[in-house]
């Protein structure tokens, strides 16, 4: 229930007081002003002024920075359609008008009774059970025309959320392959049993002889992290876990943290063994919110077990506790330094490096920040050792990786597989067919075409952080493309003009082909935004943003030639066509309400 509309203290101040009163805290503060509240209210952010002791300024800056936070009203029932390439294969769109012209509202639009908004948001980590859709922050999944109906229904009668039938919100793991990551055998205490049998240097020492890289996308060296915070000078050292993975495609870390949180939990304890550190924070992303209560609950029962908080498992000295923080939406933040800014309550604006979060991390002290997945590896590191662990996958890429595998498939879900495994498998596995190009890792990484589906995975040739999504011959790889630049237009956070700027000229020149005012002039100012884009971007976002565009021209090129309507340069602007909707209004499509006649159009 929200508070009343002209009380804002009564709401704000047991708020604050569960935050400490702290200014690092804002990002958590914000949060559940909104839940409490509605959206961030004017007089709400006076109060946190006086409050917190910080500028008007920074708190409205933190607020519009992200895309789960509205300083103005955004309806009682906020309605966000997933839209990743693969909600859009299943019709996103479509359900999305159908829902606004039920409710009577144009899209991004708050209706005139203040009910309802509906809108579109990037990836909601549930591409293998979409269409998906955030109503307040809650995921629903696998929509239909029918659900869409009910849901506007369940809106128009004013139902609260709480009283929607539960299946709407039923989220499974579709869980198609295991290893040993996803193995249902693991004793929660039992790695960190081995772990003070060893000692903290002999942990060490086995996860550098496993050969750990991070499940992230990076692939840096777990071993190198944890030694350098260990060593590193400091009055205290922190362990983080990254998991807000906002890579259109992945969802692996969402069905970690849903099955296997104790695993998680206890490789960021063994992390805090090894470093010293005494705080963990797990960052979840804002697509998630609906695990929070989970994840704190595994918490407490880990705190009554003794597996966290102080003399863990009886061990004198070692202390060690974990927080939970939740994003609200930036892409941004899934980069390790972006992420640190966030959970400090600041805009997720990547920093300068160096120097590393390791020496200067949150709050400028040493910090670890790992992935999901790969915290819960190091707990097998720990039970059987670092040569059993090496002795997995590859040479060059021990162990498992868990796949996230969406799009034109019979079968999609999770996929547990040891390093080495060629595209191939994976497709036949996961019931594929007629398959024209995989793109592995998300838009920031590979475009695999069918003559390449012998490749493997692994940091040697085709490094992931996860994503797995399958194209078929009926899918037009252009469009798939387009939609992975408007994905980054989108999620740049602005902080520099060469990203800023080349993505939403990226994104128009994809659209411009799209409307038909395509010619080789395009080609070269996609390669000249190219240049630009990975010389000068301050971050892996702005460098990576031409990836798709680049290896869908050099791998399916008729899709873009099929586009190059003209010889010459043609201008995006085309008058004619922009009044189209006044044509429709007044209900006249003849030869003297256009420009140019037909003749002159062809």
């Amino acid at each position: 229930m929200q508070a009343p509309r002209d009380d804002h203290q009564s709401y704000l101040d047991p708020i604050l007081a569960r935050n400490g009163h702290r200014a690092v805290n804002l990002m958590q503060i914000l949060r559940e002003a909104q839940e409490s509240f509605g959206y961030i209210h004017p007089d709400a952010v006076d109060y946190l002024t006086v409050q917190l002791k910080v500028p008007r300024t920074k708190i409205e800056g933190v607020a519009s920075f992200y895309s789960f936070f509205y300083l103005e009203p955004r309806g009682e029932y906020r309605v966000l359609f997933s839209d990743n390439i693969t909600d859009r294969m299943l019709g996103n769109v479509e359900l999305m008008q159908r829902m606004c012209s039920n409710l009577w509202i144009e899209r991004g639009k708050v209706s005139e009774d203040g009910l309802v908004s509906v809108d579109m948001t990037s990836c909601t980590g549930m591409c293998d059970q979409g269409p998906a859709i955030l109503v307040n922050n809650i995921a629903i999944t696998r929509l239909t025309e029918q659900r869409v109906d009910e849901i506007c229904d369940l809106i128009r009668d004013k139902v609260a959320l709480a009283d929607w039938p539960a299946e709407y919100f039923r989220v499974v793991d579709n869980i198609q392959r295991k290893d040993m990551l996803l193995d249902d055998g693991f004793v929660p205490g039992s790695a960190l049993g081995a772990a003070l049998r060893r000692g903290p240097e002999a942990m060490l020492a086995e996860v550098r002889a496993a050969g750990l890289r991070g499940r992230g996308g990076a692939g840096f060296t777990t071993a190198i992290k944890w030694e350098s915070c260990r060593n590193a000078p400091g009055e205290a050292h922190h362990v983080v876990c990254n998991a807000d993975e906002g890579e259109p495609g992945t969802f692996k870390d969402r069905v970690l943290l849903t099955g296997y949180a104790d695993k998680v939990f206890e490789g960021m304890t063994l992390c805090g063994y090894v470093t010293g550190a005494r705080k963990g924070m797990l960052y979840l992303r804002g697509e998630y919110r609906y695990l929070l209560d989970h994840l704190n609950d595994v918490l407490e029962r880990r705190r009554r077990g003794n597996l966290l908080g102080s003399a863990i498992l009886g061990q004198p000295g070692f202390d060690f506790d974990i927080e939970i923080h939740l994003g609200a939406g930036a892409y941004i933040c899934g980069e390790e330094s972006a992420l640190i800014e966030s959970l400090e309550g600041k805009r997720g604006t990547p920093r300068n490096r160096p120097p590393f979060p390791v020496t200067h991390g949150y709050l400028n002290q040493p910090t670890v920040v790992n992935n999901v997945e790969t915290f819960a590896a190091t707990c097998h590191i720990a039970l059987e050792g670092g040569a059993w662990f090496a002795a997995i996958g590859t040479a060059k890429s021990s162990g498992t990786k868990v796949m996230s595998i969406s799009g034109d498939c019979a079968r999609p879900g999770i996929y547990e597989y040891p390093f080495g495994v060629t595209v191939r498998r994976m497709l036949e596995d996961c019931g594929a067919t007629d398959t024209q190009a995989v793109q592995v890792s998300g838009p920031s990484g590979v475009t695999v075409s069918a003559a390449e589906f012998d490749r493997i995975l692994g940091f040697e040739d085709i490094g992931t952080a996860g994503a797995f999504m399958v194209f078929d011959r009926s899918r037009d790889m252009f469009e798939v493309a387009r939609n992975f630049v408007h994905f980054f237009a989108h999620e740049s956070c602005g902080f520099c003009t060469p990203c800023r700027v080349g993505t939403s000229l990226l994104r128009n020149l994809m659209d411009k082909l799209h409307n038909g005012h395509g010619s080789p002039y395009d080609f070269n100012e996609i390669e000249k935004l190219n240049q630009l884009l990975q010389s000068m971007s301050h971050c892996g976002l702005g460098r990576t943003a031409c990836n798709p565009v680049l290896d869908t021209i050099a791998k399916f090129r008729p899709a873009y030639e099929a586009r190059m309507l003209h010889r010459e340069f043609s201008p995006a602007f085309d008058l004619d066509s922009s009044l189209q909707a006044a044509r429709q209004m007044t209900g006249r499509d003849d030869s003297g309400a256009h420009l140019r006649n037909e003749k002159e159009k062809a």
